[in-house]
């Protein structure tokens, strides 16, 4: 395969293909989109490779002293509240910094969003790996790609570069946890958090409504439900209808939350508006990260998500890919566990 072809293809210039597969600027973002969705399905190869070889050129990872010299990046662009300080997120760093640590690597953490001097100071010879957690923006992706470095991404994957990838099984536990309220004899069900916001929302979403579709009980269309709204402005969304929704007596009879950020929120509101919880209206969350511990609220139903495993277990596939640099790429489902408290319980 070579970059002629994917110029015809495409219907574009040998050179536009050169400056798009190698990050570079001079070409729309569109165009280099469809430059590399072109170059994947023609099977155009970006080879990665261990920078560690043995004599025959070879990935070399039997001498572990050998591994310590290299540099393992972590890549978490600050972007949708993904950041170190983070309950969820900095657990995930936590057990990749863990493991890299045994193995007695160095890190380096990146944590700026897409631009032209993003990953530009990097020598790609010194480092061993990358591990991206979180969302990352498909040119930053093809840039790493293109530096020949091998890469896991946690909680992220993307249709035009495909990789090794972790994720909780969110379907799975959104699904389980949405039959169980069912099963309590609870109905009238709303889903709390954007579909869209993330790959995870959209799991477990999915979770959500084919669990409902089961039981044979309808979905709000997604447009007409504000509560499928919920982003950055999660806040004023909840303020107002909340307390509209009590007035007129509205409430569903539970609120199945995308994540305990906006679990408590909804937790809060209906306290502060007279609401019962669990007796009226149950609340459920996702991720176990217990950012609230306001006594006065009822401790949270949730689905524990055991972040420091999915860094860890990135970090074994990473090893993997540099033992076997032409495996298959996998994708990595790591199973959480329901958590019973007092905002819903099992009568």
């Amino acid at each position: 395969m070579t970059m002629q072809q994917i110029a015809e293809k495409v219907g574009v210039s040998k050179f536009a293909v050169s400056q798009a597969l190698s990050g570079k600027p001079g070409v729309s973002e569109e165009t280099r989109m469809r430059i590399v969705q072109a170059a994947n399905e023609l099977g155009y190869s970006w080879r990665t490779q261990s920078p560690l070889k043995d004599n025959a050129g070879r990935p070399d990872l039997r001498d572990e002293t050998s591994l310590s010299k290299g540099t393992v990046i972590i890549l978490m662009p600050n972007v949708r509240f993904q950041s170190r300080e983070s309950l969820f997120w900095g657990r995930i760093i936590d057990g990749v910094t863990a493991a890299l640590a045994e193995r007695e690597l160095g890190v380096m953490m990146v944590t700026e969003g897409y631009s032209d001097r993003s990953l530009k100071s990097i020598n790609p010879k010194g480092v061993l790996g990358l591990i991206g957690i979180g969302y990352i923006a498909t040119p930053l992706l093809l840039e790493i790609r293109n530096l020949r470095i091998p890469f896991v991404l946690v909680d992220h994957e993307d249709t035009l570069i495909p990789s090794d990838s972790v994720f909780m099984n969110n379907y799975d536990s959104m699904r389980q946890m949405t039959s169980l309220v069912l099963q309590s004899g609870r109905r009238d069900l709303r889903f709390a958090g954007s579909p869209g916001y993330s790959r995870s929302f959209h799991d477990r979403w999915l979770g959500y409504r084919i669990a409902m579709e089961e039981a044979g009980v309808p979905v709000p269309a997604q447009e007409e439900d504000p509560f499928l709204q919920l982003e950055e402005d999660a806040y004023l969304i909840v303020d107002r209808e909340i307390p509209q929704l009590a007035a007129n007596r509205k409430l569903p009879s539970a609120f199945v939350c995308g994540n305990d950020f906006f679990a408590y929120l909804i937790l809060k509101s209906l306290i502060v508006n007279g609401v019962k919880v669990p007796e009226e209206v149950a609340v459920t969350g996702f991720d176990h990260t217990d950012e609230e511990r306001d006594p006065a609220l009822p401790s949270l139903s949730t689905i524990h998500v055991p972040n420091e495993t999915l860094g860890r277990r990135a970090v074994e596939i990473l090893f993997q890919r540099l033992a076997d640099p032409d495996r298959p790429f996998e994708k990595t489902m790591i199973h959480g566990a329901l958590l019973l408290r007092e905002s819903f319980k099992i009568n």
